[in-house]
Formats: structure tokens, sequence, C-alpha cells
């Protein structure tokens, strides 16, 4: 299904830059205001050297975002002429001097891609499945959450857009995402400890339930040619018995079709600690407890266990709320990188 898989939801948004600049600022133009408000937005604290940056990305303020992705899609890529057969171009006359027509933007694109966690409240189960109106409410309880806790990024890069006019609200930011919305169709991430069970197709039977009735066709065909008007024993007409089997196999060939294409639509079940604060608790845990290892070594039974029962008070492994990594952050070594 798409925007929807292992649990998440995909997001794509294409925002139209306007064309020309501003009249306070006519020697800037809209797409260029939009590349200065990108080039100043901090990145998020995601490597040893910006791990002491003075500023996060402002999607870490909330905790929904697994990536978030901001760029400016000036036009498309021109990927050469349309490959055709020598021979065929050479017989129709087709001059490769002469260029093809090329596709292009009318206007440059903000595009804003996401992969959050297809929930409207926090701490809700990963879905499995969503309606369509469903993924819209996620997609508009997300951009609510942004609204309040990067408002003043958001104008700075959408104000540069057509249709953002009028917008100074979290309701009215949804409705403008949504209008931008476009179906992505590729996952961004997988967190997958254990490959899911996938939506495999019963190949043999879909085979022998098309292949039946068009053998059985093509023989019945095969016996009214040699004059045999109506089968033995059973009496029937052959050559109808030929006609209702050949449309029979057609029907079940195009059933057989859409119930591929609906399998292959279906969403993977999300795994079993996809949701983002799982995974920031799984990131502290694991750098706590490598820790721990160090500290505990040549201890002995007992003080092991005593300390491992520390460990356990003071971590609190199945609180995924508290005693957790920030996000946005590449270490919880640091205490302001840990929610305590």
């Amino acid at each position: 299904m798409p925007d929807l898989d292992s649990g998440h939801i995909f997001l794509t948004t294409f925002a139209p830059i306007k064309k020309g600049a501003p009249p306070e600022d006519p020697h800037t133009s809209y797409e260029q205001r939009v590349r200065m408000a990108l080039a100043v937005l901090p990145t998020a604290r995601q490597s040893p050297a910006t791990s002491n940056a003075e500023f996060n990305s402002p999607f870490a303020r909330n905790m929904r975002n697994h990536l978030a992705r901001m760029f400016v899609l000036h036009d498309v890529v021109y990927n050469g002429r349309t490959t055709q057969n020598t021979l065929v171009s050479q017989i129709e006359g087709e001059n490769p001097a002469v260029p093809q027509p090329v596709d292009r933007l009318k206007t440059p694109y903000l595009i804003f891609c996401a992969d959050v966690d297809a929930v409207t409240q926090p701490g809700d189960p990963l879905p499995t499945n969503l309606t369509t109106q469903q993924q819209r409410e996620v997609r508009a309880s997300y951009a609510r959450e942004l609204w309040g806790t990067m408002k003043e990024e958001l104008v700075d890069l959408y104000s540069n857009c057509h249709g953002f006019e009028g917008v100074n609200s979290a309701e009215g930011f949804a409705d403008y995402l949504d209008r931008c919305h476009v179906e992505t169709t590729m996952p961004f991430h997988d967190y997958y400890l254990q490959l899911p069970k996938f939506h495999t197709l019963p190949l043999k039977a879909l085979i022998y339930g098309v292949l039946t009735p068009l053998i059985i066709g093509l023989l019945a065909l095969v016996l009214w040619l040699f004059g045999w008007s109506s089968l033995p024993f059973l009496g029937w007409s052959s050559l109808k018995l030929a006609v209702g089997a050949f449309i029979l196999g057609g029907v079940l060939a195009l059933l057989a079709i859409r119930f591929a294409i609906r399998n292959g639509e279906k969403p993977l079940a999300p795994g079993e600690y996809d949701d983002l604060p799982t995974v920031l608790k799984a990131i502290y845990i694991q750098q706590k407890m490598s820790a721990f290892f160090v500290d505990q070594q040549g201890a002995s039974a007992e003080e092991l266990h005593a300390a491992f029962g520390a460990f356990i008070k003071e971590h609190k492994p199945e609180n995924m709320q508290s005693m957790t990594q920030k996000p946005g952050v590449i270490s919880s070594a640091d205490p302001k990188n840990v929610i305590s």
C-alpha cells in the first residue's frame, strides 16, 4: 500500500516554489530564499563532528521523526534520448541529431520526505494496516506536531511556496501538506531484527486455476475441429464447451492478476521494536550496557548481581519515556542528551 509499510508512514510532499522575487527583496528569488533557509537549518547531532554543535535539528524537537529530509528540486534530470532499435529508426527516417521532447518542471519544488510512526497518539502500537482516511489522520497529526515544535522554521521555508498564503495554524498547515502530498511506494528504513513473513503468492494454485479451463477448452476445440461436435459419453457440445472454457480461463486470469496486485500492495507488519521511543531506548540501553560490562570486569557473582539490580533500577529498560536517549543525538554519554 502506498505511504504505509512496517507500521510507518513514509511521507513525501511537493510544495511548488513561487517564481520571481518578493517586492520587499527584489534581488533574491523565492527559490534562493528557500535555499538560504535550508542552508541555515541545523542538522541533527548525528556524527562526532556535530555532536557538540550549538543547535540541533528542529525535527529533533518531537518524538515522531525516524528520518526527515528537505531539499529543492529545481528540475528533473535529463536521462538522454529515448532508446530505439537502430534499424527501426533508420527505416522510420528518424534523425538522431534532432532533439526529442524533454520533460521540464514548470516551477521548482520544495520537497519534504519523512518517515514517522503511523500513530496519532504517542505510545499507540504500530498498525499493520490503515485505511486511506486513517493514513490522512496520521499525516495531519504529524503536521500539527511539526507546527507546534518548529513553526518558525516552517514559515521561513513555506512562505516562499504557492498556496501557503493564509496558513497560520496547525490545522491550516496540515491541510496544506495534505494538498502537497504525493504517494510514496518505497520505504526509507528497515529495523527488522527478524525478516517478516512476506505476502507470498500461491503461485501453483493460481497457475493451475488459470491453465485448467484453458487446457480443457483447447482439447474441446481440437475435438470439434476433428469432427467431434459433441463430447463422448457426456453429450455436451464441444464448441460451446471450448468457448465457455476459454471465457472462464480469461476471467480467472484477470482475477489472478488482480489478486497478485492486491497481494503486492499489502503493507508488511511492523517489527516488534520498530517505534521511535523503543528505538531510542534500545540505543540508550546499548550504550549503558556496554559501559556496565567494562565496569564489572572481575566482579564476583554477588557484586555482579547487586550491580545489575542497581543498573535495572537506574535505567528502567521497560520504560520508554524516561531514562532514554533524546532524538537527534549520536550518544547518551552527555547527561543533556538523556530524557530523565
